[in-house]
């Protein structure tokens, strides 16, 4: 779990990457399909990383964790909008 969490601070992408690896278990139990996994981690990696490491398996995802995904999709949101927002600038000289 350090290595998920250093991995989180380089990109989203690969601690997902590093979880569905040495953790395939808790990928399998909080994604409902292969299909939904690949969208969230092509669009939204950081509610996905959120999601999948605030799941419990009994209960899903529940009161502080949903705080957490909230984040994690605002963190998301962030990082679309910077990117639009430099992308415009860049063209606009």
């Amino acid at each position: 779990m350090c290595l998920i969490v250093l991995a989180s601070f380089i990109s989203a992408r690969l601690a997902i990457f590093l979880l569905w690896l040495f953790d395939n278990d808790r990928m399998s139990m909080a994604m409902p399909s292969g299909f939904v996994g690949l969208l969230g981690f092509l669009f939204l990696p950081w509610t996905m990383l959120a999601y999948v490491v605030c799941y419990a398996p009994v209960v899903g995802v529940g009161g502080f964790g949903w705080f957490i995904v909230i984040l994690g999709f605002l963190v998301d949101l962030g990082s679309y909008g910077s990117s639009d927002r430099a992308r415009r600038r860049r063209y606009s000289n």
